[in-house]
């Protein structure tokens, strides 16, 4: 397999895994919808910050441990669950404040959503696994292994980023509905009951 037809190929696998509707999805859509830009951007760039260095380590050899150790994959799931559950509850107990000038949040802006799609990511041992899993196949024989998987990896971050650019874009639709406190808190009941949801399936998961 050459470098070129291993590119389009993987592109073609993370763009479907891309598009499929998922938690990204949902932190992405609520925090846009609420009217918070520079937030929102923050969460799309912290999961795609999460992905490059998911796909680096895996480059490197790193994560493989997730798959060899029992103990790492399950420290690091419960700690992704814990941290889920946690995130939920806090959009569930959320009143739904106005937004505040300009449409940020109070809550803090870009370095908030950046840290929460960061930490969001890689806290998630799925996402590792499935890196250890489907990219070294994709890697060429006789290709620089290293330079050739973080190359892999950013093709699934530009993808990321590009759906997520639609997604913001659809949010803002939303905006004028959601100016109104009791539209927010169901937004923010939705998303949190999503969120808690994933993180019970990452606790519960086999």
């Amino acid at each position: 397999m050459e470098m070129t037809t291993a590119l389009w190929s993987f592109a073609l696998v993370v763009g479907l895994l891309t598009l499929t509707p998922g938690l990204d999805t949902a932190l992405i859509l609520r925090t846009s919808a609420m009217g918070r830009r520079r937030q929102a951007w923050g969460v799309v760039l912290g999961i795609q910050t999460g992905t490059l260095i998911w796909g680096t380590l895996t480059s490197a050899g790193v994560t493989a441990l997730l798959t060899a150790s029992q103990v790492a994959y399950e420290v690091l799931r419960w700690a992704g669950a814990a941290y889920l559950v946690w995130m939920g509850v806090g959009m569930l107990r959320n009143r739904g404040g106005a937004a505040a000038a300009e449409g940020e949040p109070a809550e803090g802006g870009f370095g908030h959503g950046w840290r929460r799609g960061t930490l969001t990511n890689l806290l998630n041992p799925k996402v590792g696994v499935f890196y250890v899993a489907m990219l070294p196949q994709f890697i060429p024989a006789g290709a620089p292994h290293f330079a050739a998987g973080v190359a892999l990896t950013c093709v699934h971050v530009v993808e990321g980023v590009l759906w997520s650019t639609v997604l913001v874009g659809f949010a803002r639709v939303l905006r004028e509905w959601l100016r109104r406190p009791a539209a927010r808190r169901l937004m923010d009941r939705v998303t949190g009951a999503v969120v808690v949801g994933f993180g019970l399936k990452l606790a519960l998961a086999d």
